[in-house]
């Protein structure tokens, strides 16, 4: 018998059971046949054993040597290991790489600490206050500005560029476009000339995109200094701004930066102090504006008969309040912690990699490419020719050419302030406690309850009671063969696939309570 308008429980998870299939990237017949004969070799259990222990990374760091914990006080030898005691003969660690397109596995795990980082800095958790979310938060979207005129998805439906009159630029190419583009649409983020197209201010900006962040910042907490009727230096002993941003390129191959910006009260020790009553969420977001279109840098030129540029960000720059809920399929709610924290979270594992890419035939994105790549080949040749005694990486655009894939950004793509919330430092080390602590309990067959100790988890590395001393060598990176490397990223997609199927099970649960 149903009951009206309960949740419908999820299908049982399709990857169980012997003819449940890997989705496998068989390219070609060459990777087909190491993929067989990997599955057929004598030691696959032992490799598979060990692909398990990386939570099937891609491109393993090899190691070999020792190490020993040592009790800190008494200087008594608790343990010991040796990586000739794994299967393969050598430690195996993670890359860590948080691109997707790198290493699903790594960065489906850096997805989930930029997670629980974004949302302990919203609600509290993970040593922070639940009290926090308390105080006044938004949410900013800080553009670029343009460069020229690109297609683009217009709000309600609406055409692309639609004008009464039809006209041309100086290159003979229409300046209109009635289209309505939908997403997918390869025209999307294209310039409508690309003639016309601004190059070379486009990677200026991209190059300077986070000094004009640096000052924003600065605005924005002079202008919170004039709103207090205070003098900037004394602005912390007021309130204090606290932030965590990602940058995500658009369409256009342009960054914009995403941010959440929390207003603490008076710095103190233990940080996340209330905030002034008065100072609402919306008092904050009006001043992100008024900061976001103060801003300007004027950038030095990049050759020497170049010119100089006055930078700002775009007039589309966007702030919202957050508040804090629990419901989050309500498209016109409040902002949820989840929904920002996991949107965040999402493209703090993007880069123009990804972008470029994914879009080979994308030749906006590939002219940028070429033109940052140039301007590094001019910007080392007029070193060269000047004879300067500076090395080429302390000119200011000395190191243009390193950065000329990520289409001139030069930034990290996530980054907070310093008491926002808990840092990716500490999370790493609880998740490295926990697996010690969970390897222990399945040894002895004692239960631990990792829940009620996280605090001791999250604890500074001073309030350890042992030592490890350890010898460690390089000894290689990567699989032996391509198809390693694809059993690795189907076993990837396959634990995503359960931990989805297990979330699913959970929020079907939550409904029906």
């Amino acid at each position: 018998m149903t009951t009206t308008g309960a949740a419908t429980p999820p299908r049982p998870f399709a990857g169980f059971g012997d003819e449940a299939e890997l989705d496998l990237d068989l390219a070609s017949p060459r990777v087909a046949a190491q993929v067989v004969k990997r599955l057929l070799s004598p030691d696959f259990e032992d490799w598979s054993t060990a692909v398990a222990r990386v939570g099937s990374c891609t491109n393993p760091i090899h190691l070999t040597g020792t190490s020993t914990r040592v009790d800190a006080g008494t200087g008594e030898v608790l343990s010991s290991y040796s990586s000739d005691s794994e299967p393969l003969g050598t430690t195996l660690i993670r890359c860590g790489n948080r691109r997707a397109d790198k290493c699903p596995s790594c960065s489906r795990v850096y997805a989930a600490d930029m997670f629980h980082l974004i949302r302990s800095g919203v609600a509290g958790g993970k040593g922070v206050p639940e009290r926090v979310g308390e105080n006044p938060l938004v949410f900013a979207t800080l553009t670029a500005p343009s460069f020229g005129h690109v297609h683009g998805k217009r709000d309600n439906g609406r055409a692309c560029r639609p004008h009464a009159k039809m006209s041309r630029c100086e290159h003979g190419r229409l300046t209109t476009c009635l289209a309505k583009h939908e997403d997918g649409d390869p025209l999307l983020g294209q310039p409508l000339c690309w003639e016309c197209y601004n190059y070379a201010s486009h990677i200026v900006w991209q190059w300077w995109a986070p000094e004009l962040w640096r000052r924003f910042t600065i605005a924005l907490k002079r202008l919170l200094a004039q709103r207090l009727d205070v003098r900037e230096a004394k602005l912390n002993d007021h309130v204090t701004v606290q932030y965590s941003k990602v940058a995500e390129y658009q369409r256009r191959g342009l960054i914009h930066f995403h941010a959440l910006i929390r207003l603490d009260g008076p710095k103190a020790d233990e940080g996340f102090a209330p905030a002034p009553g008065w100072l609402t969420a919306q008092h904050l977001a009006d001043l992100v504006q008024e900061a976001a279109r103060s801003v300007r840098f004027t950038a030095p030129p990049v050759l020497a008969d170049d010119v100089d540029r006055v930078l700002a960000f775009g007039a589309q720059a966007d702030s919202r309040p957050v508040k804090v809920g629990h419901r989050t399929d309500d498209p016109n709610g409040p902002l949820a912690p989840e929904q920002v924290a996991g949107y965040l979270a999402k493209y703090s594992t993007k880069s123009a990699t990804d972008t470029v890419d994914g879009e080979a035939s994308n030749s906006h994105l590939r002219r940028i490419q070429t033109v940052a790549g140039e301007f590094a080949t001019l910007v080392e040749d007029e070193w060269a020719a000047a004879g300067m005694p500076c090395e080429l990486k302390e000119l200011t655009y000395g190191l243009l050419g390193k950065w000329h894939t990520a289409l001139g950004f030069r930034g990290h793509f996530a980054t907070k302030s310093r008491r926002y919330s808990v840092t990716l430092g500490a999370l790493r080390r609880a998740r490295r406690r926990a697996q010690a602590l969970l390897a222990d309990a399945q040894r002895t067959g004692i239960p631990v309850d990792l829940t009620a100790m996280e605090a001791q988890l999250l604890a500074d590395d001073e309030d350890e009671t042992t030592l490890v001393i350890g010898s460690w060598a390089f000894a290689g990176i990567g699989w032996d063969t391509e198809g390693d490397v694809q059993l690795a990223r189907a076993a990837a997609a396959r634990a995503r696939e359960y931990a989805q199927h297990r979330a699913e099970i959970k929020r079907v649960a939550g409904q029906s309570n």
